[in-house]
């Protein structure tokens, strides 16, 4: 044993050059400071052994690595910055055993390590702190007192002399390695400031640690006032509400267990939950018991023990597995449509093979008035299943699709709970309609959340934020209903099965009249079937003269008007019964709205009739062009996007390179003016499918050549005059052969989509494919 030495001795010891060495993993110790330690292994109780035998010294350096005692240490495991101490006592305990208390005296650095001994050791070179001490030197003691003072009042198992102590230290190096040893610090932090020589710079180092020190304190001690506070108040209202049980029973206003609380645990036990379901619903229905029937608290326990009890977790409906009688069904509900009622006979019959299969996710895309959401119904019915629909357009709060958490006042599940609960089954068609019209904004983004349940693969445990409770949604047939695609988001896209709805040709729409429209508004108006009937060519002429849609939504709506009139009629005595005839329709509807101009508009050079793609569905376009006396000008109107204006830069490049060829005068750009104008200037139009038409329209003016009657065309075009394919073709062969379009130029790309064109339209109209443009002005100029 020896005594503990002073600074001033710590000093003026000398250190031998090769020191045994001790690893400690995860503890170290700084010069000056005392740590008791205890060792294990035989290598460090030789080590020690032959220390005490000599002059006690050893080397202290923590390792990078925890080892077993005895195991192998590698250099690089070791810190190459440790402390020399002295033992001061030593006390064997078990064997291999020892407990040391150790006296640091300088720092070393490892030079080399050096074989020859059962344990380490190292050459070392000593370290000398480079100490200045000046006016900034005192500053930042002093602040690292204070702060390492309010350390000490923070920390109750921390002496408080500990402050004064480090108050009296004069030494800026020995007050920064006793603050360091002392606060509770990473070890790999301290072995840093074991590292730093300059005396300010271990200074600033340790006033950093302490101040996050002090921070972690100030806050711990605020958290903790905080639960007291807490604790003392739930404490103050247990004891209020026990007085206030004893003042009942002295009173005898005491009241049993609610009959609420019974009917709920019976009907718990009645209806069949899932585990996971009945176990939250008992542990609510345990809550509800101990409140007060009068607290706000049991208002939203009830209602949510209500949203559990009223779901149907496993009640369905029986499918309608009879193909023949649904195929019937779906073809007494609407007319055409093949491609959907194809699905949905698919579907039935997967369903008949294998019974557990899961419900499609179809989207039904098209224009208005196609009959999307009146097919959900068709399709219900045919399954015979309930059905549910939601809108979707303008929904922008992710709580109106996932529901809002309990905490929330008034919270409530979101409209997939709700519309499943209004079902009172699992496996409802659920109609989720314009879901192409969702928004986002701060409160969320409706269309993620609808990820979730529009994916097979994950709406069997589909998570309601008001319930918390997985539903199984996989038995769902949801159906989706679009007039556009490019709205909705590609991930939630993906997940759909796009089945698209073409507007109606002529035909149809008067078979879906005089199946559908006519006796629903007859039914609708009062009238009987015998007291209102319509020509086929009444029927036709509405449809021509006072409607230019896709669908049927304008048409029944002019029927209607002529049922009212009708209606007015008998109901004044006037008439009894009536037959509409062509000569009628103007005395109900008025003037025809939509003039069948289309001979007449292209008859005259420089005017060619486009097809144009809209929401809507297809439409013809007018192209207009003229010449004047100017210089080189080229004029755009009619609400032209950057697009169709490229598209006529390039036709008129094209014209002016192969002016030789389409017989025009090489400089007849030199004094002319262009004017390029399509009509219906209200409406914006963009797109690259009008290139071929405004070519045509410019050389059909040039040459002074009319285009030829009921025709028109559309095709992207290069400046090299190549015809690329376009989109929408289908729309575009609907909108010309509904105005008597009898001729269509098309890129030769796109004649693979003509098989989705019913086979009448086809038959109706010639196409032509091409390629080139020299092809199509071949084909549509007339020769003088």
């Amino acid at each position: 044993m020896t005594d503990q030495k002073s600074p001033e001795e710590l000093k003026t010891i000398k250190i031998p050059d090769i020191l045994p060495i001790l690893p400690l993993f995860n503890g170290l110790i700084f010069p000056r400071m005392m740590l008791p330690i205890e060792i294990a292994g035989e290598q460090s109780i030789k080590l020690v052994d032959e220390a005490m035998a000599k002059d006690r010294f050893i080397g202290l350096v923590m390792t990078k690595k925890n080892n077993q005692p005895d195991d192998k240490y590698d250099a690089e495991d070791f810190y190459h910055i440790g402390t020399s101490v002295v033992i001061m006592k030593m006390a064997k305990t078990v064997e291999n055993k020892a407990q040391l208390l150790l006296q640091g005296i300088n720092r070393f650095r490892i030079v080399e390590f050096l074989e020859g001994k059962p344990y380490y050791q190292a050459r070392v070179e000593t370290l000398v702190d480079q100490e200045k001490k000046d006016i900034e030197t005192e500053a930042l003691m002093a602040n690292l007192t204070s702060l390492f003072d309010r350390i000490v009042k923070l920390t109750p198992f921390l002496p408080q002399e500990l402050g004064m102590m480090a108050k009296s230290i004069t030494e800026p190096g020995t007050l920064a390695d006793m603050v360091a040893s002392i606060i509770n610090s990473p070890m790999e932090e301290k072995q840093k400031i074991l590292e730093i020589l300059d005396i300010k710079g271990r200074l600033r180092e340790v006033t950093k640690l302490v101040n996050h020190q002090v921070e972690i304190l100030e806050l711990g001690n605020k958290i903790q006032s905080q639960v007291k506070t807490d604790m003392d108040k739930a404490q103050r209202d247990y004891i209020l509400r026990q007085q206030l049980k004893a003042i009942q029973e002295e009173l005898g206003e005491t009241e049993g267990s609610p009959v609420e609380v019974d009917e709920y645990r019976a009907k718990i036990e009645k209806k069949n939950l899932p585990p996971e379901a009945k176990k939250e619903a008992e542990r609510e229905l345990e809550r509800l018991a101990r409140m007060h029937p009068s607290s706000a608290e049991y208002t939203v326990a009830s209602s949510y023990l209500d949203w559990i009890l009223a779901l149907p977790w496993y009640e369905s409906t029986e499918d309608n597995l009879d193909i023949k009688k649904a195929r019937k069904v779906l073809d007494e509900d609407h007319y055409g449509l093949d491609k959907p009622k194809k699905r949905i006979i698919e579907y039935l019959s997967v369903r008949k093979l294998k019974p557990d299969t899961k419900g499609p996710i179809l989207c039904f895309a098209g224009p208005p008035g196609t009959g999307k959401t009146s097919l959900g119904h068709s399709i219900a019915r045919a399954l015979g299943r309930k059905f549910i629909r939601i809108s979707l357009g303008g929904v922008h709060d992710e709580a109106e699709i996932r529901g809002h958490r309990r905490t929330y006042i008034g919270a409530l599940p979101g409209s997939i709970i709700q519309g499943i609960r209004r079902a009172e089954s699992n496996n409802p068609v659920f109609m989720l309609d314009e879901i192409d019209k969702l928004g986002s904004d701060f409160r969320g983004d409706p269309s993620s959340a609808l990820l979730e349940v529009l994916d097979p693969a994950q709406n069997f445990s589909f998570m309601d934020h008001y319930l918390d409770l997985p539903f199984d949604l996989s038995h769902v047939m949801f159906i989706t209903t679009a007039n556009i695609l490019e709205t909705i988001p590609p991930a939630l896209r993906d997940r759909l099965e796009v089945i698209e709805l073409l507007g109606y040709t002529l035909d149809e729409k008067i078979k879906i009249a005089q199946r559908y429209l006519i006796p629903r508004q007859i039914s609708e108006n009062g009238l009987k079937a015998e007291q209102l009937t319509f020509t086929q060519q009444a029927i036709s002429q509405i449809i021509s003269g006072f409607t230019r849609e896709a669908g049927v939504r304008n048409l029944e709506r002019e029927i209607a008007t002529i049922c009212r009139g009708v209606a007015s009629q008998v109901a004044e005595g006037a008439i009894q019964s009536t037959s509409i005839k062509v000569k009628d329709i103007c005395r109900y509807l008025g003037p025809v709205k939509v003039s069948p101009d289309v001979t007449a508009r292209t008859a005259k050079p420089g005017v060619v009739m486009g097809l144009a793609w809209t929401p809507a569905g297809g439409d013809i376009l007018f192209i207009e062009a003229t010449a004047m006396k100017g210089k080189k000008g080229l004029t755009l109107t009619g609400q032209l996007g950057d697009v169709m204006k490229e598209s006529a830069a390039a036709a008129l490049s094209f014209i002016r390179s192969n002016a030789v060829k389409l017989g025009i005068a090489e400089n007849f750009f030199e004094d002319t003016d262009i004017h390029i104008h399509i009509p219906a200037g209200a409406i914006q139009k963009d797109g690259p499918s009008a290139g071929v038409t405004i070519l045509t329209a410019l050389t059909s003016l040039l040459t002074n050549k009319t285009v030829k009657p009921n025709l028109a065309m559309t095709g992207e075009i290069t400046l090299r005059g190549v015809v690329l394919p376009v989109g929408g073709i289908k729309e575009k062969v609907l909108a010309a052969h509904r105005v008597g379009v009898k001729t269509i130029i098309l890129p030769k790309w796109n004649q693979k989509d003509l098989i989705d064109i019913p086979q009448k339209v086809q038959k109706e109209i010639q196409f032509h494919f091409v390629d080139d443009m020299m092809d199509v002005l071949k084909i549509a100029l007339n020769k003088s």
